[in-house]
């Protein structure tokens, strides 16, 4: 099978400059979607088709060592989840060769995301919170089937369309629970956006369960309700006294999860007591039955937090959610995280990015014959990387 031709597109950002694209030659630009920490997303259609697609171009991928285990990691991870609510990898565009910098990454193409919508004029009723929530949910049932953790759920990883669809992004930061994986994956570089992190995470970042995914979905239908963030804390500190100011000031039951004489514990007591706030006077606007919702996710002990299912069977979603949704939402696929455990060089990931582009355009692999064995490709192939 021959590579097919690309063309070299420039997308202009108005803030931020031109960035070129590698794409295939039958595509055409439609805009820049937008730019973040890792590259520039744009999207462009198949004028045969009619089909629009976004594609994410990450400059320099494997600069930054740890950036670059973590756009693996998201690539290897969304290729064994399949699910109406999670973004898919639809294509990987083959570099130019064995040695290579860039990486495009072909997804789904969604209009915005949910901190904009939140932050626009847009009116927002009870039914769009509902249905926002309802399929943050399906799609972290789905993780939480198999133990994955996805650490960093916030408005702006919640891409959403004009009909309100809605699919879950960004899992640079996920992890699986398993005893097996625990010792050799660490629970470390934990960088969530601070307004949506769970008390356990802030208090003991090396401890987490779903229940921290759980607390974020409760924060974001706060937001969703008042439009502002519900605990904007200004720095580490700062964000558990704003969630103490809220929750109240936790008793001794709600803390059997912190170590007796840890520093959290001693914090916590520095804390200007405070009384439960009534979430009904704080959102006067909500119905019950979202104060239920709320009340039951923001939760002080995580282990009291309510699970994701059965947030589902909970009466503020009674007219979106059927018992026969959790068939489609429970991942009956072993996730494989066996990858995961290597210490990055520029080298491996490379490697292993190339694999997942191979996989994709098996062309490739005959074209880079040469510097496939020089740099070892030969053997990750052979062995199933990028399967």
């Amino acid at each position: 099978m021959p590579i097919y031709p690309l063309q070299e597109v420039t997308v202009d950002g108005k803030q931020d400059g031109k960035s070129t694209f590698r794409v295939p030659s039958h595509l055409e630009l439609v805009k820049k979607v937008g730019s973040g920490a890792y590259g520039c997303v744009a999207s462009f259609k198949d004028p045969k088709s009619g089909e629009k697609i976004a594609v994410k171009k990450i400059t320099n991928a494997f600069d930054d060592l740890v950036d670059g285990k973590r756009i693996l990691r998201e690539v290897k991870l969304l290729r064994q989840l399949d699910h109406d609510n999670i973004i898919r990898i639809l294509d990987m565009y083959p570099p130019e060769g064995a040695n290579f910098e860039d990486i495009y990454i072909v997804t789904d193409l969604m209009e915005t995301d949910l901190h904009r919508v939140i932050y626009s004029k847009q009116p927002l009723t009870e039914e769009h919170h509902q249905y926002f929530v309802h399929q943050v949910l399906r799609g972290l049932a789905y993780l939480h089937s198999v133990n994955i953790v996805h650490r960093d759920i916030k408005p702006s990883n919640l891409l959403v369309n004009k009909n309100c669809d809605l699919k879950i992004c960004d899992f640079g930061l996920a992890r699986v629970l398993s005893t097996e994986s625990e010792d050799t994956m660490g629970r470390t570089d934990y960088v969530v956006t601070r307004w949506y992190r769970a008390p356990e995470v802030v208090l003991l970042a090396s401890e987490y369960t779903v229940a921290i995914d759980v607390w974020a979905v409760g924060c974001i239908l706060c937001e969703l309700i008042s439009r502002k963030p519900v605990f904007a804390g200004k720095d580490h500190l700062d964000q558990i006294r704003k969630i103490v100011s809220i929750l109240g000031t936790p008793a001794e039951a709600e803390l059997h999860w912190l170590p007796e004489n840890g520093s959290a514990r001693s914090f916590l007591k520095k804390c200007t007591s405070a009384e439960k706030a009534d979430w009904k006077k704080l959102y006067p606007s909500a119905s019950d039955n979202a104060v239920e919702v709320i009340s039951r996710m923001v939760t002080f002990d995580p282990t009291k937090r309510i699970s994701v299912v059965d947030t589902l069977r909970l009466k503020y979603l009674e007219n979106l959610f059927d018992e026969e949704d959790l068939v489609q939402d429970t991942c009956t696929t072993h996730i494989d995280w066996s990858f995961d455990n290597f210490e990055p060089t520029k080298q491996l990931l490379q490697s292993y990015i190339y694999c997942e582009c191979a996989s994709f355009h098996p062309e490739i692999k005959d074209r880079d014959g040469a510097a496939l064995v020089e740099k070892g490709i030969d053997k990750l192939l052979a062995a199933g990387a990028g399967k």
